[in-house]
């Protein structure tokens, strides 16, 4: 048994067993079987079962929220939000489960191709897929793997953060009870279709290199990720790997706006979120009205307990976390950096911190802080800007905070990212939208409809008509 503590106030609140070896197996051959029954289930049946399921989560928010506030230090506004996503994750997967299709493609271009039908290409479910989750979106990020997965007729076996697993064991049981819901004489949907397995590394490893689960979508460290990818021969391979966001707040930016966003974008659930801001760069012509704003708002926020609907900025998950987050803030000051507010630490409670005069090669810099850790530095002109902002080994997202339609011209142009949010911070998102980056950010794309291609092959049948 595996014991799961509060990262608030360390208590025990839930246990999870671990998977043998043989249990994996087990569940693989499970996978293996269901998706022979699912590759040919209906439309019909699986937008009903995506349907069926966003109910689900809706009927258990309550549930869930107190899940991800136990088990992840998620505040309580945050979580709300979160299970409000995972219902729209399920209801785009259930539109577009009814619109996979294909395409007519002619071949009659030459000669030899004027006896030949048009050709009829169609997108076919890849096989099972191996899902391996994180901590810090237990339920909207499991839902952007499996709501894809299931929209197209593949199997799943989910592994959740060990860290935080109850979001994905109440989505198993939404999941059992969608199933016999809408099944019927002619389409039953296999239980086994999703499967939750708790596991070890070490056992988890097998599911990595097994060529039966030939699909493999992670969210997590770049370092596990690339590891995984090296491990995983033969398979589809998807990765979200996280970041070290910037912002460009440029001379002519509304002001007050970016301070607001720029305040929550990064302290929002302590800055674990894979696209929080971490760098800021300010032009000098009104970098000290940006500031004195900028700190304004961070002392708005409120630290503390995440079960209270005022908090925003709740613990980091674990004390090890809080003292590494620490630790970086520290060698930052050693190396010449300046704390313009923050720098306390209370249980895993880091304090909103600011941090001027960093270095590229500082780790607050150069890595992803994964916690309530924000650089702030100036500059002259929108090129030095840019190249300060691609000079990181990541690119998953960036934001600009701009008027003139020139410098935002550019720098959607120019900046090296999976997306750029204009006049916001890039910890936006939309679920519908392609999500993933660039870099050290991963390979692939999350969003229902363009995970789905990845978790699809093209086939092409051709007939020759005389």
């Amino acid at each position: 048994m595996r014991a799961v503590r509060a990262p608030f106030d360390g208590r025990v609140v839930a246990e999870t067993c671990q998977a043998s070896a043989a249990q994996l197996e087990r569940a693989t051959v499970a996978a293996v079987a269901a998706f022979a029954v699912s590759r040919r289930l209906s439309g019909f049946v699986r937008g009903r079962l995506l349907a069926a399921m966003a109910a689900g989560i809706e009927r258990r928010r309550a549930d869930l929220v107190s899940r991800m506030i136990d088990e992840a230090g998620k505040p309580r506004s945050l979580a709300e939000v979160e299970v409000s996503r995972a219902v729209m994750t399920f209801t785009l997967g259930a539109e577009e489960a009814r619109r996979l299709g294909g395409e007519l493609l002619p071949v009659d271009l030459d000669a030899g191709g004027r006896a030949y039908a048009p050709a009829m290409v169609t997108w076919v479910p890849r096989g099972p897929v191996l899902a391996i989750g994180p901590f810090n979106f237990p339920l909207n990020l499991l839902a952007h793997k499996l709501a894809p997965a299931l929209a197209c007729g593949c199997s799943v076996i989910v592994k959740p953060p060990p860290q935080a697993p109850g979001c994905a064991l109440i989505l198993a049981e939404i999941f059992e009870l969608a199933a016999r819901e809408v099944s019927d004489a002619r389409e039953t949907v296999p239980p086994s279709l999703l499967q939750i397995v708790h596991a070890s590394n070490e056992v988890l490893a097998r599911a990595v290199v097994d060529p039966r689960l030939n699909t493999l979508s992670f969210t997590g460290s770049d370092k596990v990720g690339w590891m995984l990818q090296g491990q995983a021969v033969r398979k589809k391979v998807t990765l979200e790997l996280g970041g070290n966001a910037a912002v460009i707040v440029h001379s002519d930016g509304d002001l007050a706006r970016a301070a607001a966003r720029c305040a929550y974008g990064a302290f929002a659930y302590a800055g674990q979120i894979c696209i929080s801001v971490q760098r800021i760069y300010v032009h000098a012509d009104v970098a000290e009205p940006f500031t004195t704003a900028f700190l304004d708002e961070i002392a708005k926020l409120g630290v503390g307990d995440p079960a209270l609907p005022t908090t925003t900025v709740g613990p980091l998950i674990d004390a090890a976390n809080a003292e590494r987050v620490l630790g970086w803030i520290d060698e930052a000051v050693r190396g010449g950096a300046e704390v313009l507010c923050g720098n306390t630490r209370q249980g895993n409670v880091v304090s909103p911190t600011v941090l001027t005069h960093t270095r590229a090669d500082m780790r607050v810099e150069a890595d992803e802080v994964f916690g309530p850790v924000v650089t702030l530095a100036t500059y002259q002109d929108l090129d030095d800007a840019i190249a300060r902002v691609n000079r990181s080994r990541f690119g998953l997202q960036a934001g600009i905070f701009a008027d003139s339609a020139r410098v935002v011209a550019r720098a959607c142009d120019e900046l090296e990212a999976g997306g750029v949010i204009v006049n916001d911070v890039p910890t936006f998102r939309a679920d519908n939208m392609p999500y993933g980056g660039v870099k050290d950010s991963g390979i692939g794309r999350e969003g229902v409809r363009y995970a789905m291609e990845d978790l699809c092959e093209r086939k092409v049948v051709v007939a020759w008509r005389g």
